[in-house]
């Protein structure tokens, strides 16, 4: 059985949407052939999104928008995972 990594990256400031994610990793990790990473967007980097088989992104909504912190991390990651991730749920 070959284990894939899902990374779920999320970023909070009440809590609520850390709980979901967390939740979100716990229900995956019930899968013997799933490794769930849970990071909190600053942490989370362009070689994390590369390592991983499938994602889950977790944001609040501002002002209908995603969080700055979680643009961030998609503003780090893009050139470097541009055109090496297609297909990845």
């Amino acid at each position: 059985m070959t284990q894939r990594t899902l990374l779920i990256v999320q970023h909070t400031l009440t809590g609520g949407t850390l709980q979901m994610a967390q939740a979100a990793a716990a229900g995956a990790a019930t899968e013997a052939a799933v490794r769930v990473r849970l990071l909190a967007a600053p942490h989370a980097g362009a070689d994390d999104v590369l390592g991983a088989d499938a994602y889950l992104f977790a944001t609040p909504g501002n002002l209908a928008a995603i969080a700055g912190l979680m643009k961030d991390f998609f503003d780090r990651c893009y050139y470097p995972a541009l055109g090496r991730i297609e297909g990845r749920p």
